[in-house]
């Protein structure tokens, strides 16, 4: 079961620890983040505004999906 996480910073910082992140627009002004690791799968759903912010700090490759 995936884990949701609201707080950016914490999704950020699992980020180490990924294996991969994979970015999905959905709609027109939402942006749902999955972040994999060994264990779980995490996500996050920031509006598009702050998406290129967090998606410049994560440390873990980073796939967009269309």
């Amino acid at each position: 079961m995936p884990r949701e996480i609201v707080d950016t910073e914490k999704f950020v910082e699992i980020s180490k620890d990924a294996i991969e992140c994979r970015m999905k627009v959905i709609g027109d002004n939402e942006v749902k983040f999955k972040l994999r690791t060994n264990k779980y799968l995490y996500t996050l759903k920031v509006e598009k505004k702050k998406a290129e912010e967090i998606k410049s700090k994560i440390k873990c490759s980073v796939v967009e999906i269309k």
